[in-house]
């Protein structure tokens, strides 16, 4: 087994390369960029000459590694990033990804053993390149968030039982697991529809970014969304938040967290409550959700940090591979 593996979170807009230590999933250096899988593939679409697409994203791989073995700590313990394996998830494996690889049906097991997964060595001799693919049911996808269920096992617990994950985002999913397999879930819209109607909306101009859920006033207009979005009807409810800024004066940034408050709202009546319940979430998302499931008396067992279930689900998968060779 090698000691470290490099962690690729590459998405719709975003790409994200990390160092990480196998054994205690130490993070040893990062990188970021805006460089994600829409861009590339925009990219490629463009050149003038006609490079194979595998080829033309693995060089901006290339470049990323090359980028991070650059970074002053891993230059003074003189640790090459040459032969050590990549890790992708994401939109890695999406028909505008590095390799199209077909959805995984529904159940997949959470040490990841019937996950489809493509070792790609072509045109990366330095560095095989581990594709993760994501997972569907009947009606529904996913791409990422099936790497970050893998790391979620490991602080579940009995995962015989039946529990759900909340894993909030543009697209927040609401996942059941039962006897050690995802069995099912669901796609919401919430953070898209949020960007929709503060942004292109009616109601952009009775919203602003601006305050904190910390703050009283906001906190509590945060509660007034989520209960009403929890019980009344959403398209309704939704513009009382511009009612609320032409006739009752509410300002533009408690606004924001009332419409904030009202689509989470509505999306958190759907969770079974009788379920116990995971969030896996990081930064903002985590104090939203949670504060929200607070004030439907909703019952969090345990909050899982997104970014570290992701990386755990990666190790789960490389150690997968290395027991196996």
């Amino acid at each position: 087994m090698m000691n470290h593996f490099l962690s690729c979170d590459w998405g719709t807009s975003s790409f994200r390369l990390r160092l990480i230590e196998t054994e205690g999933l130490k993070v040893l250096a990062e990188i970021r960029s805006k460089q994600g899988i829409a861009d590339t593939y925009r990219a490629w679409l463009e050149q003038k000459d006609s490079a194979e697409r595998q080829a033309f994203y693995v060089r901006i791989i290339k470049n990323q590694i090359d980028e991070l073995s650059q970074q002053s700590d891993l230059q003074n313990d003189r640790l090459s990033l040459v032969g050590i394996p990549v890790l992708l998830s994401g939109m890695a494996s999406s028909t505008i990804g590095l390799v199209d690889i077909p959805y995984k049906e529904l159940p997949f097991t959470l040490d990841g053993s019937n996950l489809n997964i493509r070792i790609i060595e072509e045109h990366s001799p330095e560095n095989p390149l581990i594709v993760i693919s994501g997972a569907c049911t009947a009606n529904d996808v996913m791409r990422g968030e099936e790497t970050k269920v893998l790391g979620c096992a490991h602080y579940l617990g009995d995962t015989e039982k039946v529990l759900q994950l909340l894993m909030p985002g543009t697209h927040p999913k609401h996942i059941l697991i039962e006897r050690s397999e995802l069995r099912s879930f669901k796609t919401f819209m919430t953070g898209e529809f949020f960007d929709l109607l503060s942004g292109q909306s009616v109601l952009s101009g009775s919203v602003r970014v601006g305050g904190h859920l910390k703050d009283r006033n906001c906190a509590k207009h945060f509660e007034d969304g989520v209960l009403k979005g929890a019980k009344d009807n959403i398209l309704h409810a939704s513009f009382i938040t511009r009612t609320r800024h032409v006739l009752d004066k509410v300002p533009e940034e408690y606004n924001y967290y009332y419409l904030s408050g009202l689509l989470i709202g509505a999306e958190l009546k759907e969770l079974d409550e009788t379920l116990p319940l995971y969030l896996v979430s990081t930064g903002q998302h985590t104090s939203l959700y949670s504060e929200a499931c607070a004030v439907l008396g909703i019952n969090i067992q345990h909050i899982i940090d997104a970014d570290e279930a992701l990386i755990r689900g990666q190790q789960v998968v490389f150690l997968s591979i290395c027991a196996r060779q």
